[in-house]
């Protein structure tokens, strides 16, 4: 079975803006820059990184633990175990959230790790609205 090589990936970065590629965090200068990613590495723009310090609400918790399966493919039985910890606590406490949590935990059965993030960016907003509402005056 012949299988095609991974398409390359042109990456330009604004001035002074940080990308993950591989596990790497690479901050750019002064300048734009382009660049072409001729692998497949786990790769994220700054605005989709979230740092453990950030991590401040369970979703964000799970777009975190997340993050990491995809960075730490040699850890992944412990993301897995922490992340699965996360969902229950928050199934519990929102029900509402069980179509969302079904949705990344099938991509991340599936390996599919990036795109759980994306996913898990719709259940941070989710948290957020919530959140909000929760927090108005009646």
């Amino acid at each position: 079975m012949h299988t095609l090589p991974p398409v390359p990936l042109k990456i330009t970065l604004k001035p002074r803006e940080t990308i993950l590629v591989g596990g790497a965090l690479i901050k750019n200068g002064e300048h734009i820059a382009q660049f072409t990613v001729e692998n497949e590495v786990p790769i994220l723009r700054q605005k989709d990184i979230l740092t453990e310090r950030d991590a401040k609400t369970v979703c964000r918790k799970i777009y975190y633990v997340i993050q990491l399966m995809y960075f730490e493919p040699g850890n992944l039985p412990a993301h897995h175990q922490t992340y699965w910890q996360l969902v229950r606590a928050l199934s519990a406490a929102a029900p509402s959230t069980l179509p969302l949590i079904d949705e990344i935990g099938e991509l991340i059965l599936n390996g599919k790790y990036y795109q759980a993030l994306k996913s898990a960016r719709t259940l941070i907003a989710y948290e957020d609205a919530l959140t909000a509402k929760a927090n108005e005056r009646p």
